[in-house]
C-alpha cells in the first residue's frame, strides 16, 4: 500500500488524525439529555462543523432535527458535471456503561497495545475522521473528483429518528448518486468488507402491574401476584429452550447465503465464557444476520443491595427485537406487543410503549459503486478481496435514504470490526484500519468519478 501516493499521504496524516479523534472523543456526546448535558453533544456538533469549514465545505449547518438533536451538514463542490457522493457518520455515542469497568477513562483517547481506546473511537467518531482523511488525501493529489455532501448525525445511537424525519421534510438536501455509510466494520481486522444487509429494530417498554402497592412477602407472599415474577415469565416466553427467539407469528427467514462466521472465532470475538453454549440454531451467520433476535435491555426492579422482603406491585423492562431484511419492523412491533400481552400470566395488567423502531436494509451489491469499492479495497488491502457480510445492528437512516433516493447506490463500510467492542466497555479502534479504510474511501471516490 505504501507505493500508492494517496496511501503515503494518509499515513503522513495519521498523527493529526489521532489528535483530532482525541478531541472528538472528549465530548460526552450521548444523545440522552437526562443522563448527559446537551452542551456536550452541541460541542461535538460544532467541532464537526468547524472541521468541515476548514476543509473548504460550503453551506455548513447545524440542522435542528425533530427529536431535539443536531445533525451537521456540509457541501464540498467538485468539478462541473461530476457525480455527487454523500458521506455519513454519527458523532453521538452510546453511554459508557460502567465507567469504573474501563481500563482507561472512556472519554479520553488512550493508546494501548496498538489500539486507540475511547467511547466512540470506532462507533462512529472514527468514521468522521475517516471521511476527513480521505478528502484530505484527495485534495493533496489533484483535488476531490466528485461533489461531496457530509452528514454527521447526532442521535443515531438513541434510535429516535430525528435525521430520518428531517431528511423526509427536506428531500433535496441529502440527494446523491452514491452514499457511503461509514458506520459498520470489517468482518475482522485486515479483511476488507462491505455490509450488504442490516437487521431492523424495534424497542418496547413493557410494564406489568398487579397490586395497588408493595406488600410484605411474609404476610402476603404465596397468594398476592408478584409483578416482577409475572414480568420474568413474560420475558422467558420470548425464547425457546435452545435460546432461539420466539415471538408468536414471527418466523425465521432464509439462511444467510454469503460470508460465513466460524463458530470458534465467534466465541472468541464475543468473549463467550468457557463451557457456556451459544444460543439458537443454524449457522452463526444465520443467527446474527438473517434471523430475529430478542434482547432484554433493562429491567426496573429493586437492586439486591437494600432490597426489602416485598411482593412487587409493578415491574418494567425494555425489550429490543432485531428483525432481518424481509420483515417489516412495524408488523414485528405489533407481533411483539401481542406476544407480550398474550403471555402475561395471572390476569396482570400489561402495557407497552414504543421506544424506537427502524426498518431492515438490503443493498444492491451488483451496482457500479460496489465495483469501484472492490477496486479501491484491493489496493488499500493488498492481497485481499472485498467480502460481503451482514450486520446484526440497525442503521434506520439507510432505508430512509433508499426510499428517498431509489437510484442512489448505498455502501456500508467502517471501523467497527469485532475487536472494537462497540457499545461495550473498552471500545477501541485499530489505527491501521482507520488508515487503510481512509485510503480505500479516497480511491473509491476517484474510481467512482471515473466509472
Amino acid at each position: 500500500m505504501s507505493s500508492n501516493p494517496l496511501a503515503r499521504t494518509v499515513a503522513s496524516l495519521m498523527p493529526r488524525a489521532r489528535a483530532e479523534l482525541a478531541e472528538l472523543v472528549a465530548f460526552k456526546s450521548v444523545a440522552d439529555f437526562d443522563q448527559f448535558p446537551r452542551g456536550e453533544s452541541e460541542g461535538a456538533a460544532r467541532w464537526v462543523a468547524d472541521a468541515l469549514r476548514a476543509e473548504g465545505f460550503e453551506d455548513v449547518a447545524l440542522l435542528d432535527t425533530p427529536d431535539g438533536t443536531q445533525s451537521v451538514y456540509g457541501h464540498l463542490r467538485g468539478p462541473e458535471g461530476a457525480r455527487t457522493v454523500l458521506l455519513y457518520a454519527h458523532y453521538d455515542v452510546q453511554p459508557p456503561l460502567d465507567e469504573a469497568g474501563w481500563t482507561t477513562p472512556p472519554f479520553e483517547l488512550t493508546e494501548r497495545d496498538g489500539r486507540w481506546y475511547g467511547r466512540g473511537a470506532a462507533d462512529c467518531k472514527g468514521g468522521v475522521i475517516m471521511h476527513l482523511l480521505a478528502l484530505r488525501a484527495l485534495r493533496a493529489h489533484g483535488g476531490v473528483p466528485v461533489h461531496v455532501k457530509v452528514i454527521a448525525e447526532g442521535s443515531e445511537e438513541m434510535g429516535t429518528g430525528g435525521l430520518e424525519r428531517y431528511a423526509e421534510q427536506h428531500p433535496e438536501l441529502l440527494e446523491a448518486d452514491a452514499i457511503v455509510i461509514g458506520d459498520t466494520g470489517n468482518f475482522r481486522v485486515g479483511l476488507p468488507t462491505v455490509t450488504t444487509t442490516l437487521r431492523g429494530m424495534t424497542m418496547l417498554r413493557v410494564r406489568i402491574d398487579t397490586l395497588a402497592g408493595n406488600l410484605h412477602s411474609g404476610q402476603f407472599g404465596g397468594a398476592a401476584p408478584d409483578a416482577l415474577g409475572a414480568l420474568i415469565r413474560v420475558l422467558d416466553s420470548l425464547r425457546a429452550e435452545d435460546g432461539s427467539t420466539t415471538v408468536d407469528g414471527l418466523t425465521d427467514q432464509e439462511p444467510w447465503p454469503g460470508l460465513q462466521y466460524d463458530e470458534a472465532q465467534f466465541r472468541r470475538d464475543a468473549k463467550v465464557l468457557d463451557g457456556v453454549g451459544l444460543i439458537g440454531s443454524g449457522t452463526v451467520a444465520d443467527r446474527i444476520w438473517a434471523r430475529p433476535a430478542v434482547t432484554v435491555l433493562g429491567i426496573d426492579c429493586p437492586p439486591v443491595v437494600g432490597a426489602t422482603p416485598s411482593v412487587q406491585a409493578s415491574a418494567r423492562a425494555l425489550v429490543s427485537l432485531r428483525v432481518p431484511p424481509g420483515v417489516d419492523a412495524v408488523e414485528a412491533t405489533k407481533l411483539l406487543q401481542a406476544h407480550l400481552e398474550a403471555h402475561t400470566p395471572w390476569g396482570a395488567r400489561v402495557s407497552t410503549e414504543q421506544a424506537g423502531q427502524g426498518q431492515a436494509f438490503r443493498a444492491d451489491a451488483a451496482s457500479p459503486a460496489y465495483r469501484a469499492m472492490a477496486e479501491a479495497m484491493a489496493v488499500a488491502y493488498p492481497g485481499e478481496e472485498m467480502q460481503y457480510a451482514g450486520q446484526g445492528g440497525s442503521i434506520p437512516l439507510c432505508n430512509t435514504l433508499a426510499s428517498l433516493y431509489p437510484r442512489a447506490e448505498i455502501l456500508l463500510i467502517g471501523l467497527s470490526e469485532p475487536a472494537a467492542q462497540i457499545h461495550a466497555v473498552d471500545e477501541s479502534v485499530s489505527p491501521e484500519e482507520l488508515e487503510r479504510l481512509s485510503v480505500a474511501e479516497a480511491l473509491f471516490l476517484r474510481a467512482y468519478a471515473a466509472s
